[in-house]
Parts: C-alpha cells; structure tokens; sequence
C-alpha cells in the first residue's frame, strides 16, 4: 500500500514525539511518506498531489482545519470513489468533529491503532460531502468551490468562529471556553439578532426569509463542547445530503432558550421552536444576504459573504473507519 501522511505541526494536542511514533507504526505496516504542513493550504496541495499520483491512502494528522485542505485536495478534480485515494484521519486538533463522528477515538495514539485494525480488516465507508460556492450573478460568483465534511455557517455562528481564530492569532490557546467567551461577545454585539437578513431558497419551495442564521449540517453531532455532542440537526447524515437549521431571532430569550436545547439535544431532538426553520436532506440551495455576513466552513473562517450555493454529494469520499 503507498501511503501519504499529512501532519500539522501546530495541532493543539499532538507534540512532535507523538507525531514521530505514529509515523513509525503507520510505516510499519505500509509504504509510507510523512511530510510537515509548512503553510496555509499545504495539505490541500499534498492531497491533489496524492489523487494525481494515485496512491492508495492519504492519511490526515491534525484537526478539522488539516482535513478540509487534504479533502479538497483529494476531490479537486472532483468526486470518484472508487479511483481517489481513502481518507484516514488521526484526530490532532483541539475538537476534531468529523474523526468523532465517524466514530473513532478522539486519542490520536488509540485512533492510529484503530485505524491499523481497520485497514488490516479492509473497514471503510464511503461518505457524503458538502460543497459550498459563489452564486452566478452576484457580487461572489467568482469564488472558488470548496468542500467540507461535517458543517458550514453563515451569519451569527461564523462570526463567532472569525472571533476565535482572531484569538487564536494573538496567542490565545483555543479552548471551549475561549469558544463560549466569543459567543457572548458575538451576540451583544450582533447587529442583525432581531432582524434577520438571510434568505434560504431552494428548487420547489418557497423561500425561508429574514434568517439571523443559518447552520448547515453534513453529519450529526454539529460540534461538541468538551466531551458533550451538540445536535443542531439530528438527521444529518454522512448517508444523506445536507440538513439546515436557522433561526429567525437572536433577542435574549430566544437565545436562552435554543442555547438550552442545544446543550441538552440528543441524536433524536434539536433545537425547535416557532424562531427554528430544521430542514433535512437538502441537495441544492442557496443562502442570499442582504448585507455582508460571516462565513466558516468545518470550523475555518473564510470572510464574509452576501451569496452562497450549497450542493450535498452523496458518495463522495472512501473514508477508513
């Protein structure tokens, strides 16, 4: 098996002796090439190179940030299951949501074990993606497409994400409560919590208006908070295509309440009310803006925003599991 292995240097809860003994057993048991992120979009340039190379298996060390690059570096040229490289991943970062909702161990040492058994009994699965990219005849048609695994978000959450990694960039280590400190302070300041500017349209249906935000959802958990799952989508599935939970006010009692049904939802309820719009199984719409508004993809802030197209793949990616 020729293997290609991508590490991120600066993932929160991997040292580089941990990294080095991981190489050495995954070099165990195939041929193997490690190569060090050295900069931003280093590890999408390694996977595009890994899916035109032809190699059997790209494995991804670090957290969610490490694995959209290899993802859309991999799908690049865009999706074929069955002639791409499968995806490993050993979780490094700090929440690592999509390696948990595939089910593997959140240890990276137990995860590299895992995934030793898994390829040693030929386990893997093969995954739905999302794609996000700019709307024909806006102002961001020019955007480039890009995947990403487990959510997308547009308007409140994404500018809770800009915050952090402003955080982040300042030295601050990033920490779930570094995560809930941004939160409150997005929220005071969020000019558009009473009166939304999203529009959600999509074929066949009519359109969901005055939205403060909107969080897309490609598999289920949407995130956790230390160990605690949070299901903003319940049905949201690595076997479906896209689900979409908005809400259409951020005023003090409304965000007290869905924050509680947030942090008790389960795999079968989430946050619900007449201010939540839950839609499951989406495989083409469009977010519209009237202003500007943040926009993160699997956790990594990408600017702002007025229009964004989102298409569910289903079948995208071989993962190992």
């Amino acid at each position: 098996m020729r293997a290609l292995l991508v590490a991120n240097p600066a993932a929160t809860t991997t040292s580089a002796r941990t990294r080095d003994v991981l190489t050495h057993a995954l070099a165990s048991e195939m041929k193997l090439e490690a190569v060090t992120t050295e900069y931003r979009g280093h590890a999408r340039d390694l996977g595009r190179r890994a899916a035109h190379e032809g190699l059997d298996l790209v494995v991804a060390l670090g957290g969610d940030g490490t694995v959209n690059e290899v993802v859309n570096g991999l799908l690049h040229d865009g999706p074929d299951p069955e002639r791409l490289p499968r995806l490993a991943v050993v979780p490094g970062g700090s929440t690592n949501v999509f390696a948990r909702a595939l089910g593997l161990p959140n240890d990276s040492v137990e995860a590299t074990g895992a995934l030793l058994d898994a390829l040693r009994e030929r386990r893997e699965r093969t995954v739905g993606l999302g794609l996000a990219a700019g709307v024909p005849g806006t102002e961001d048609e020019g955007v480039p497409s890009r995947w990403f695994t487990f959510c997308a978000g547009f308007g409140f959450d994404a500018g809770v994400v800009g915050r952090v990694e402003q955080q982040r960039e300042r030295g601050k280590r990033s920490t779930h409560a570094l995560y809930v400190r941004q939160l409150m302070r997005q929220f005071w300041e969020e000019p558009n919590r009473r009166h939304g500017t999203i529009t959600l349209e999509q074929p066949g249906a009519d359109p969901v208006t005055d939205l403060v935000l909107s969080i897309v959802c490609n598999t289920s958990p949407w995130t956790y908070l230390g160990n605690r799952p949070l299901y903003a989508s319940p049905e949201a599935s690595f076997d479906t295509a896209l689900d979409v939970l908005a809400l259409d006010r951020l005023s003090t009692p409304a965000v007290a309440r869905y924050a509680t049904q947030l942090l008790t939802s389960t795999p079968e309820r989430g946050p619900h009310g007449k201010h939540a719009v839950s839609l499951h199984d989406l495989t083409d719409f469009t977010l519209h803006s009237k202003v500007p508004l943040p926009f993160q993809m699997d956790g990594d802030h990408l600017g702002v925003r007025t229009s964004v197209r989102f298409t569910g793949v289903r079948r995208a990616l071989r993962v190992i599991v």
